[in-house]
């Protein structure tokens, strides 16, 4: 299968570090297909960018039709609803990957995030998703988006202090990490922690391999239904 792997922000180095897990994490014989927007925010951090990124998302999904399924790379979900009515192939964003593969595989699990701004947006999602109750915290571990990609060890250290104090203070049994440019600290998180922290990128492409090979995709019948595009006069 061929998966489109977008990245609504700009930031062409993150979208490459973006490709790399998720081709890492693809079964043999899918493709992985990543691009970004050539206009828009450089890093989607609140409401404000989630509002600026998605015409450049909206063009740039409609670019590649000869897909079998689009991961949105942006830990909000931005744009995913807008994206299952426009496309005929199934649409799903990390965020909402990766919670459903925490409340698989844990009690409570705590999400670690970048900025304070982003922490209500996630909230809301993830009271959407039906899934608040085995979250125990969103943290900000007050990283922006952008010094993730400078790597370093104080990045890090912030980002691990967080993940400690959900794990003694939330009683969290799994880590969510709440941004794409989190991916690589993964498996050391993992180690140090003694626990599944979880990336949202590997978890989206694994789901997406799941639905294709049992024939599932998005459902037209309702919410997701084509939209009827109106011809000004």
């Amino acid at each position: 299968m061929k998966i489109h792997v977008v990245n609504p922000n700009s930031t062409a180095s993150m979208t490459r570090a973006i490709a790399e897990v998720a081709r890492a994490t693809a079964r043999k014989g899918t493709t992985i297909v990543a691009s970004n927007p050539a206009q828009g925010p450089a890093s989607i951090q609140g409401y404000y960018d989630i509002a600026a990124c998605l015409p450049g998302l909206m063009a740039e999904a409609a670019r590649y039709r000869d897909i079998d399924a689009l991961v949105v790379a942006c830990f909000d979900d931005t744009g995913v609803d807008a994206l299952r009515a426009m496309l005929d192939v199934p649409v799903i964003g990390i965020g909402e990957a990766a919670y459903h593969a925490a409340s698989l595989i844990s009690a409570r699990f705590s999400v670690v995030t970048t900025l304070p701004r982003s922490v209500p947006g996630l909230e809301a999602n993830l009271r959407r998703y039906g899934l608040m109750a085995r979250c125990a915290s969103v943290r900000a571990s007050n990283v922006p988006v952008l010094d993730l990609e400078q790597g370093g060890p104080e990045a890090e250290r912030l980002i691990a202090a967080q993940v400690e104090r959900a794990v003694e203070e939330d009683m969290a049994d799994c880590i969510v990490l709440g941004c794409a440019g989190m991916s690589d600290l993964r498996a050391r998180l993992s180690k140090t922690f003694d626990l599944p922290v979880i990336d949202g990128i590997g978890c989206a492409v694994g789901f997406m391999e799941t639905l294709h090979a049992a024939g599932l995709s998005t459902s037209k019948a309702g919410a997701y239904s084509s939209p009827v595009l109106s011809v000004s006069a």
